[in-house]
């Protein structure tokens, strides 16, 4: 049986973002740039609407089987709020981090499409129901749309372990961003079928 997926809206903002957050807490990018527990719960939430939150305003935020797992996609044309995630890095970030950070994110801006397109740069699904078609469930409600409009797809993965889900998805490794000792992020492109 597939997850049912929906459309958040505002009032499900807060849940989306918890549902992301608790995702991500073992994530390796996440957590090296967070170590913190405290600071990785106070802060990943603020960051998490800094960088995709912006779904919610075009209502490609989506979510899984009461919050369970969650995807926001940034349209084309459509892009992270930078200013919020400075204020945020430069605030929690460790001193011994941030040049760091900045410079995965020029990376990120390396590998990033300039051609219009769909940005995920945000899912996940509840550790206590991975494994149980969730994830995938949330990339194919989105990856129709981009199909029928003849889009582009654009993500970073920040775990090599669901590499192997976006690939299944059709999406392609297109390289590597691997800055001081940060975990690897890996931009992944798919175009429509």
């Amino acid at each position: 049986m597939s997850a049912e997926v929906k459309t958040a809206s505002a009032k499900d903002q807060n849940r989306v973002v918890d549902a992301i957050v608790l995702a991500f807490v073992q994530d390796p990018v996440a957590r090296w740039a967070f170590p913190d527990p405290h600071e990785y719960v106070t802060s990943f939430r603020e960051f998490v609407p800094a960088f995709g939150g912006k779904a919610f305003d075009h209502e490609t935020a989506h979510y899984a089987d009461e919050f369970s797992g969650a995807a926001l996609w940034l349209p084309p044309g459509v892009d992270p709020d930078e200013d919020a995630l400075i204020r945020i890095i430069q605030r929690a970030v460790g001193s011994d981090r941030i040049e760091t950070l900045f410079g995965i994110f020029e990376g990120m801006a390396k590998y990033h499409p300039t051609e219009p397109l769909w940005y995920l740069p945000l899912i996940g699904v509840d550790p206590t129901h991975q494994r149980r078609g969730i994830g995938s469930a949330l990339l194919r409600h989105s990856l129709e749309r981009v199909d029928r409009e003849q889009g582009l797809a654009y993500l970073e993965s920040s775990n090599p372990e669901n590499i192997s889900l976006y690939e299944r998805h059709g999406f392609e490794v297109i390289g590597e961003i691997q800055v001081g000792d940060a975990p690897v992020l890996t931009p992944m492109i798919r175009r429509s079928r």
